[in-house]
């Protein structure tokens, strides 16, 4: 029994997506004297020359262990995998405990970096300036779109970012209310009725739209429980709000899938792969991707042809991607009945 649930654990962390957390959140709970010291001000300091010319960072890399010392045009910066966002929190931090400037400017610059990347709708691309390509789309993919949210909902309302002028902290607040506006209008109907969200949506129609050749436009059974509970952190929620959490929260339920789970095994070719078993003691999990109109699971590879079974994609595809994931299990049993009682609605 306990080889079986460490196996599961283990499946359980590669089926989640990966937030690919920044060099920054390593040391995010370090202490206010670590902070002060020689080497924290060294790694802050190491943070400032990967910021790009136009105020971000870019994604993957170690910003934080060593200086970056090339051409600073060669930076990519992003709000993908969790960059820019961490290293603005952990300069932040830097600044409110020791007062240097170099680090309160980092942080106007980024700050005014994702003000500016800002599109009227309320969305935000993945990369800003916006190119061509799919990375121009209201990304909600790896949760970017809420991370931004959350960072702006913190500089509007936490005393952490008291060091701000006040002009600052409105603007902050104004994008944090574009932003959900951004977030109930994209939300995807079916037969009138609010579902979630595709995990990028299309800057200018809102439609949910294709991103890399195997995230196609569907409903996310990952990214939108991110979003879900970003709408349930807003403390006085609007009845539209509250209708699109509930929603969304009753169409995670009509799709939960039960009685399978994913195996790691060593397939013909000696290649690590994965399958789907049956199992009528797993634990309720999710798809990925599931399809607008019929809310099947669905499942691409690289060359972006449909497939409705596991099985049928590449091997590379089965172990390079999560398709399956237990995204909404915490979500569903503790915090949305806890949401629920906090604003007082009626029991369902």
């Amino acid at each position: 029994m306990k080889v079986q649930f460490i196996v599961i654990s283990i499946l359980c962390l590669f089926l989640l997506p990966s937030s690919y957390a920044t060099i920054p959140s390593k040391y995010a709970k370090q202490s206010d004297e670590w902070f002060r010291s020689k080497e924290g001000m060294h790694i802050a300091d190491n943070v400032l020359t990967w910021q790009t010319p136009s105020g971000s960072w870019p994604k993957n890399k170690d910003t934080a262990s060593k200086p970056f010392d090339g051409d600073s045009k060669d930076l990519h910066g992003t709000f993908d995998n969790s960059a820019t966002i961490n290293e603005l929190r952990f300069l932040a931090r830097a600044f409110r405990l020791t007062n240097v400037t170099r680090y309160h400017q980092a942080f106007l610059k980024g700050i005014s970096h994702i003000f500016e990347a800002q599109y009227p709708n309320g969305g935000w691309p993945q990369y800003y300036p916006i190119g061509k390509s799919y990375h121009r789309h209201i990304t909600f993919n790896d949760n970017a779109m809420v991370r931004i949210l959350e960072l702006l909902q913190d500089v509007s309302e936490s005393s952490d970012y008291d060091f701000l002028k006040m002009e600052e902290r409105t603007k902050a607040k104004n994008a944090v209310t574009k932003g959900i506006d951004c977030i109930l209008r994209t939300q995807i109907k079916q037969d009138c009725k609010l579902v979630a969200w595709c995990a990028q949506h299309d800057e200018k129609t809102l439609k949910p739209t294709w991103a890399r050749p195997y995230e196609p436009p569907s409903i996310s059974g990952a990214e939108s429980v991110g979003v879900i509970r970003f709408l349930m952190s807003i403390e006085e929620p609007t009845q539209e709000i509250i209708a699109a959490i509930e929603g969304a929260v009753e169409w995670f339920r009509s799709v939960t899938i039960q009685g399978i789970r994913l195996e790691k095994f060593t397939n013909t070719d000696g290649q690590e792969d994965r399958r789907v078993v049956k199992d009528p003691n797993a634990a309720p999990i999710w798809a990925r991707f599931y399809e607008i109109d019929t809310n099947r699971p669905i499942f691409l590879d690289r060359d972006s042809i449909v497939r409705y079974s596991f099985s049928e994609i590449t091997q590379e595809r089965r172990t390079g991607y999560a398709y399956y994931g237990g995204w909404a299990t915490r979500l569903i049993k503790d915090e949305y009945p806890r949401w629920r009682e906090k604003h007082k609605l009626l029991t369902k």
